[in-house]
């Protein structure tokens, strides 16, 4: 087996992994309903997660960084496919909070070190397109993996899906085991040296764009299913449709948020984008109740949300270019933390005022978002004039990778 199929493998894999995360917001209707535990309460399964990750991946990467990588992909698999099992058998909303817990640290360190590997089977120059392969076959999960996820809870029993991704689990095991060669460990990077950065204040506020941009995104996107159930009145096959039609948008907003910022600069793409995502949350509030405008709308929604991804990542690279993977670890931390934020705060929405409230407050975190964004660019430009040789070097090595 060639290098480049392994790295379609761990993309596939990748796939399994992520849509064990994002299913979840789906299915939420269903699993508040089973359980027999509010909407809000049941969206805390996203918040519980999104921490988990954020705190717990970058702890346990530190403490196996010298474990052959291999042997850690196994590790991370056979705590995956347990804690998918465990939402299977276990009863009670106390059990799937802790199966919630056991994936999120098995995620992130699955996908991090996945994406280690892949770095290293890639072709000399090439590690990149690597990279980007796994990243693509993790964000399909939310473009095939969340409908699919939600066909199957309205056929049959919401629990299977999870039964489903740990058996699958197990065989990616099988996999991995046979097709991945042996990668030796790296010198673990202290956690001290990692928050280092934050002691700089123009890093913290790049950082706040990611945490606004992403928490006003999960106020809404965490209630997307009984949104469209009750708020819309689609019915369930709707709602499948309407997911589908997202992840699609996502997608391809994604890929204009790239082409844009080599075409059109950071500053207008990333701003742009978030200013047209605010917008499309408060239209698709005021026709909520429009059958016809909805499906529109949310490709808008989803379209203008994700064309932000690949501009605040290049953007953080210029910022910090010879720590550019501590910076992608923290911007990784920070948009958990976000997303736990958000479901968080969604669910005191949707619990003390309505869940048609949920689209007006996501919109006015994005709207913080670009304010964000516009006063980091502010002080990235003070910082250019104070250094006007180091910013203009980052940003010609950072092109250069990225071609």
């Amino acid at each position: 087996m060639s290098n480049a199929w392994k790295i379609y493998m761990l993309a596939a894999v990748s796939f399994l992994v992520g849509t064990s995360e994002y299913v979840i917001a789906g299915i939420l209707d269903k699993v508040a309903n089973d359980i027999g535990v509010s909407v809000s309460a049941a969206g805390q399964l996203i918040t519980v997660f999104s921490l988990a990750y954020a705190f717990g991946t970058p702890v346990l990467m530190a403490l196996t960084a010298r474990l052959e990588r291999r042997k850690l992909l196994l590790y991370a698999l056979g705590l995956f496919a347990a804690g998918n099992l465990a939402a299977l058998m276990l009863p009670g909303f106390a059990s799937l909070i802790a199966s919630r817990v056991i994936l999120a640290m098995s995620t992130g360190v699955f996908v991090v070190t996945a994406l280690t590997v892949a770095s290293k089977l890639a072709e000399p120059g090439k590690q990149g397109g690597a990279i980007a392969t796994l990243v693509m076959g993790f964000s399909t999960s939310l473009i095939v993996g969340v409908p699919i996820g939600r066909l199957v809870a309205s056929a049959y029993d919401w629990k299977l899906i999870f039964g489903g991704i740990g058996l699958l689990g197990i065989a990616a095991m099988f996999v991995i085991g046979f097709a991945i060669p042996r990668t030796e460990g790296e010198e673990p990077v202290p956690l001290r040296s990692q928050l280092a950065l934050l002691k700089q204040t123009h890093i913290i506020v790049a950082l706040l764009v990611t945490f606004f941009w992403i928490g006003g995104y999960a106020i809404a996107y965490t209630y997307i299913s009984p949104f469209l159930l009750t708020v819309t009145g689609m019915s369930e096959q709707g709602v499948s449709a309407s997911l589908f039609a997202f992840g699609i948008a996502s997608l391809l907003g994604s890929k204009l948020g790239g082409f844009g910022t080599d075409r059109w600069g950071v500053r207008r793409t990333l701003i742009g984008g978030m200013l047209l995502h605010a917008a499309a949350l408060v239209v698709l509030s005021l026709f909520a109740t429009t059958p016809a405008a909805i499906v529109p709308l949310l490709m808008l929604w989803a379209f203008s949300a994700w064309s932000s991804g690949p501009t605040q990542q290049y953007y953080l690279l210029t910022l910090a270019p010879a720590a550019s993977g501590i910076m992608l670890s923290l911007n990784t931390s920070v948009l958990q933390l976000a997303m736990a934020a958000g479901a968080g705060v969604g669910g005191v929405v949707v619990e003390q005022a309505s869940l048609s409230s949920i689209t007006w407050i996501s919109a006015a975190g994005v709207a913080i978002a670009a304010g964000t964004a516009a006063w980091s660019f502010r002080l990235s430009r003070a910082r250019q004039e104070s250094e006007p040789d180091a910013p203009v070097t980052a940003r010609r090595r950072i092109r250069k990778v990225s071609a």
